[in-house]
């Protein structure tokens, strides 16, 4: 069964988290609607788990324990800890928790079989080195907005004169998003890039050619 699109007023939602700077969880609910959880300013752990005492409440999944694990939070870091307390332990990827694990901007946690996106917006992706003016100062994208980054660009990777970036549509299929999530994404990116001055005809040319000449983006992702 395959992941649900995420929609545009969802993804709008995942943008309004990624504004207020806090670390946040994102994961679907037994029925696959979006919750958003934003770890607020003073909170020293958040406990995941299926009981009433959780404060991130998976209560529809029966593989999570009453306390399944904590996340740790300390000056924004935050910590999964997970030290044998639940019966089927908690992931990082694909990487079973044993004590201890760092959480990273864009980490995806299991537990049980509910998966959690983990977001820390303040902690930037390391930036590529670009030409003085290629790109306007402080411009960083999100996991998100760097995968249609790369499918928009992707028809580029042989270096055809007559390449063309990706339509909505394929980045859409690519990425299980809604074309609708995809121009919202999009939207972000000529804005974060400078291009969104552009007329509208040149603006995805605009933007994946920017993308490639400063680094942002390189063939051999694609």
């Amino acid at each position: 069964m395959s992941e649900p699109q995420t929609s545009a007023p969802e993804l709008k939602a995942q943008i309004e988290a990624e504004r207020r700077g806090r670390p946040f969880l994102v994961f679907r609910d037994g029925d696959g609607g979006q919750r958003i959880v934003v770890v607020e300013e003073g909170t020293a752990a958040l406990w995941v788990g299926r009981g009433e005492a959780a404060d991130l409440r998976l209560d529809w999944d029966p593989e999570i324990s009453a306390l399944h694990a904590q996340i740790e939070v300390v000056r924004g870091e935050c910590t999964l800890l997970d030290d044998g307390l639940s019966r089927n332990g908690s992931f990082v990827g694909e990487q079973r928790v044993d004590g201890r694990r760092r959480l990273r901007d864009g980490d995806v946690l299991r537990f049980g079989r509910t998966t959690v996106l983990f977001r820390r917006p303040a902690e930037s992706a390391p930036e590529a080195t670009v030409a003085a003016g290629q790109v306007p100062a402080g411009a960083t994208v999100s996991p998100g907005q760097r995968r249609v980054l790369l499918a928009l660009c992707r028809p580029f990777k042989d270096e055809s004169p007559f390449a063309t970036p990706a339509t909505n549509q394929a980045i859409a299929a690519e990425l299980q998003l809604s074309v609708d999530a995809v121009k919202t994404h999009l939207r972000a990116l000529f804005e974060k890039l400078g291009v969104e001055d552009l007329p509208q005809n040149r603006k995805r040319v605009a933007l994946a050619e920017r993308a490639l000449q400063s680094g942002v983006v390189s063939r051999r992702e694609l």
